[in-house]
């Protein structure tokens, strides 16, 4: 091209302003925190709830409202704290299918992560003081261990998450302890309800555990994870899976047959209608599959966890027939 038919061609275009897709603080500390798995951290105070009014106790809205602020609060730490031990012992690696982890991502420093893990553990400090001006010094006990295993899960000197023993402890204090001490703060007593009650609860929130370390094995094998998904294989972890569902089944028909509940404790076998499309898609996890798919029955499991707890509540308060 010539330099006059250069002169003659007209300007172009102004170069678009450059755009920011970098996701808003907000968006950020969102994908830190996890909204999809919190419905687990309120399910069993539900349940909880519902057991203590079924056995005659009153209903006290101070420790209801305490009780799930401290559950969801340490759900929090527990996602934050996950992400950071995670991402520094190298197991949030660029293969993973999970959703977006913000330190690996560089969405989010290792310091502003303990710092909001620091915001929420007081937080959580602050309430769990009221429960125990309520239930005795014993709170100030479980309370602290509830802390220690939120945040030892993949973190500190010794991760029991990395030795396989994720299970024992989600089950042991994201359901029995989470049903059994709202049931005690509404009563001021332990009952065997409140124990068995607790049971399918901690059923479903391992669940999402087993589904996590299911998806995540590839990842969790290369980082020297021992999950049992890892250790046993997936043909274990998809019996796992179908087992929780079971005891969450079982349940409530074992306690309507001890007459420590009425009928209306029958009432979440109706999740049965969630939990068919989940268990295909946890079948059909094998080579080559696409484990991504397995993030749609991880947050499943936790609505289902939700659903179950708020009917599951109300049948155990209801004592009509019981």
């Amino acid at each position: 091209m010539s330099d006059a038919a250069a002169s003659a061609s007209p300007p172009s275009a102004p170069a678009a302003p450059a755009v920011d897709r970098s996701p808003s603080n907000v968006r950020v500390w969102l994908l830190a925190i996890r909204p999809a798995t919190l419905p687990a951290a309120v399910g069993p105070v539900l349940v909880g709830l519902g057991a203590s009014i079924g056995s005659g106790a009153a209903f006290r809205l101070d420790t209801a409202l305490a009780c799930l602020a401290v559950a969801l609060l340490l759900q929090v730490a527990a996602n934050l704290a996950n992400d950071l031990a995670d991402f520094r012992r190298g197991a949030d690696t660029p293969d993973r299918t999970g959703p977006v982890r913000v330190a690996a991502a560089g969405l989010m420093t290792e310091r502003r992560l303990e710092v909001g893990i620091g915001v929420v553990i007081a937080a959580s400090a602050a309430i769990g003081a009221y429960l125990a001006v309520v239930g005795g010094v014993i709170m100030l006990g479980l309370g602290a261990l509830a802390v220690v295993s939120a945040l030892a899960y993949t973190g500190g000197p010794w991760p029991y998450g990395y030795r396989g023993l994720g299970e024992v402890f989600v089950f042991a204090f994201f359901g029995l302890m989470a049903v059994a001490v709202t049931a005690y703060l509404q009563a001021g007593r332990i009952e065997t309800v409140y124990l068995l009650a607790a049971i399918p609860m901690g059923a479903l929130i391992t669940g999402i555990l087993v589904v996590n370390n299911l998806r995540d094995i590839p990842t969790d094998r290369a980082a020297e994870k021992r999950t049992l998904a890892v250790t046993f294989g997936e043909g274990f972890a998809k019996a796992e899976y179908y087992a929780m569902l079971v005891v969450a089944a079982v349940a409530p028909v074992t306690l309507l047959a001890a007459r420590l509940a009425g009928p209306a404790v029958l009432l979440p076998l109706f999740t049965g209608l969630m939990v068919e499309p989940m268990v295909r898609e946890v079948a059909a996890v094998g080579p080559g599959s696409d484990r991504r798919r397995l993030n749609r029955v991880l947050a499943g499991t936790a609505r289902l966890s939700l659903v179950y707890g708020v009917l599951f509540a109300a049948g155990l308060s209801i004592r009509i027939g019981a």
